[in-house]
């Protein structure tokens, strides 16, 4: 997260976005809806799977892509703790500011280190 974030990423992971996903928008709307999706706590997150393609999956409570031998790249805290006091129950409120706030230079670096690593 940055307080310049937002946007869209760059260079190799937008290329990998709009592979699996179509298009930056449709994968924007994929990951939210992961997100809004998860019962209780938990986080929704981009991976790299251990074809090194990027996925989307939730996990519960602390739980982390580690733990399933996938690479984060992105994640997002759906817990309340991360948004009741600006958003009260509006976790989808939350995770449209969310991407406001997102710091792609971040996220691409992490994409391209987990490239290396499933290599």
């Amino acid at each position: 997260m940055s307080p310049h974030g937002g946007g869209k990423p760059t260079g190799q992971l937008l290329t990998a976005i709009n592979t699996k996903f179509g298009s930056f928008e449709e994968f924007q709307t994929a990951f939210t809806q992961a997100a809004i999706k998860v019962f209780g706590s938990g986080w929704a997150w981009l991976v790299l799977n251990k074809s090194g393609e990027l996925d989307i999956i939730t996990t519960p409570n602390q739980d982390s892509p580690l733990m399933q031998a996938l690479y984060p790249v992105m994640g997002t805290d759906v817990w309340e703790h991360a948004y009741y006091l600006k958003y009260r129950n509006q976790r989808a409120e939350y995770l449209k500011q969310w991407w406001n706030v997102v710091n792609w230079d971040e996220v691409n670096r992490r994409y391209v280190k987990g490239l290396g690593q499933n290599s």
